[in-house]
C-alpha cells in the first residue's frame, strides 16, 4: 500500500552517501527517509538553491525535511556549481541521478514507488528541465514536479522582483543567471529557460509554491498559467506569512523556515493526488 500518512513534525535525520551514475560520474546524495515494511512512499529527486552559484547539501535541509515529512523518500543531489560547470553540467548529472533513482525506487521506496522532481530557488530550475528532460527522452515516467521560488527566467524585471530588490543595484539572482548561461545561446534553450519553453505539452502535474512578498512569485504564477493553458494539472498556493523567501529556504538549521507545516500540507496533498496517475 501506498504510504498516505498525515504529515510528520520535520526531521533532521539524513545519511549522505555517493553515487554512480550513468556517464561514469558520481554524485554526492543526502537521502532522507526511509521504505517502510509494506508500504510505498513517493520518491523524490531532489536540488537544492543558490543561485546556480552556491549551496550543498546543507542547504537543501528545509525542503528536503519537509518532502520527508510529508512522506516521501528523498534522493537530495549536490550539483556542480557555476561558474566553473554551466549549463548544461548540473541539468546533465541531475538526469543521471534520476535515472539512478528509477533503477533503485523498489529498494529506496517501495514496487511501484511514484517518482517526482523537486527543488527551490536554481534547484527548481534544475528540477523543470531535468523534468523536460525525462519527457523528451520518454523516461523515466515521473507522477510530478515541484517547484518552491522557482528561478525561470533571467530578465529579472518582473514586478515581485523589482519590489524585493527595492534601490538595490546589485542582484544575487541576475548575477547567478549570468554565470550558469555559458552564452545567449544557452538563454534560448527550454531546459535553461523553462519559462521560455515553446512546448510545454506532456509534461506531468506541477506542484508551485511562492511566498507573498517572494521575488520569484510573478515568474512562477506566469509559468503555472503557461502550463494550464497548455491543457497540463497545476497546482499552485501562495504563503502570505512566508518571510524571506527564497532565503529562508535555502538557510541551512537551525534557522526555522516559516510555513514549513503549511509547506508539509501542500506536499502532502500533492503525494496524495498525483500518487495514482501513472
Amino acid at each position: 500500500m501506498l504510504n498516505t500518512k498525515k504529515p510528520a513534525p520535520t526531521t533532521n535525520s539524513h545519511t549522505d552517501t555517493t553515487i554512480e551514475v550513468a556517464g561514469g560520474m558520481q554524485a554526492s546524495v543526502r537521502m532522507y527517509g526511509s521504505k517502510k515494511r509494506g508500504e510505498i512512499s513517493p520518491l523524490v529527486v531532489h536540488f537544492h538553491g543558490g543561485a546556480f552559484v552556491t549551496g550543498d547539501l546543507d542547504n537543501g535541509c528545509t525542503v528536503g525535511n519537509a518532502l520527508a515529512a510529508a512522506g516521501a523518500c528523498v534522493v537530495s543531489v549536490a550539483y556542480p556549481l557555476a561558474p566553473e560547470h554551466p549549463f548544461p553540467r548540473p541539468l546533465e548529472l541531475g538526469y543521471a541521478v534520476l535515472q539512478w533513482a528509477h533503477k533503485q525506487r523498489v529498494r529506496l521506496a517501495g514496487k511501484g514507488a511514484p517518482l517526482y522532481l523537486a527543488g527551490e530557488e536554481a534547484g527548481a530550475n534544475l528540477a523543470a528541465g531535468v523534468c523536460m528532460m525525462a519527457r523528451d527522452q520518454l523516461h523515466p515516467p515521473l507522477a510530478g514536479q515541484i517547484l518552491i521560488s522557482p528561478m525561470l527566467d533571467p530578465c529579472a524585471a518582473t514586478p515581485s522582483q523589482r519590489a524585493a530588490q527595492g534601490d538595490s543595484v546589485k542582484c544575487k539572482w541576475a548575477s547567478g543567471w549570468c554565470q550558469y548561461l555559458g552564452g545567449s545561446h544557452d538563454a534560448e534553450h527550454p531546459y535553461a529557460v523553462p519559462a521560455r519553453a515553446h512546448r510545454l505539452a506532456g509534461l506531468p502535474p506541477s506542484l508551485i509554491l511562492v511566498g507573498g512578498d517572494d521575488p520569484m512569485r510573478d515568474e512562477a504564477l506566469g509559468y503555472a498559467q503557461r502550463l494550464e493553458a497548455a491543457g497540463l494539472t497545476v497546482f499552485q498556493h501562495v504563503f502570505e506569512g512566508a518571510g524571506q523567501w527564497p532565503d529562508a529556504l535555502v538557510e541551512p538549521p537551525p534557522e526555522p523556515c516559516p510555513c514549513a507545516v503549511q509547506m508539509q500540507e501542500q506536499l502532502h496533498k500533492f503525494f496524495e493526488t498525483t500518487r495514482c496517475r501513472l
